[in-house]
């Protein structure tokens, strides 16, 4: 049990560690001065789930939900 304890500590290690980053590489989301007369929806404010940008947030969601479990399953006292 202490091999597969170490497992799951060094993924959740690479993780948090891809949370960090991932997180870091997105844009902010304040529209700027844009969004006053409406500029903001450009094209890639309509296609933002095909962009960079819906990636790097689809994969932020996974590895939140990733987080999320590996903290618990460590977090129990099975190990």
């Amino acid at each position: 049990m202490a091999v597969l304890k170490t497992i799951i500590t060094i993924v959740f290690i690479v993780v948090c560690v891809a949370l960090v980053i991932v997180v870091l590489m997105q844009e902010g989301k304040s529209a700027g001065l844009g969004s006053i007369s409406g500029a903001a929806e450009t094209y890639w404010g309509k296609n933002k789930g095909r962009s960079m940008e819906g990636l790097l947030v689809k994969i932020t969601k996974v590895l939140a939900v990733l987080f999320m479990v590996l903290a618990a399953v460590l977090n129990l006292n099975v190990f």
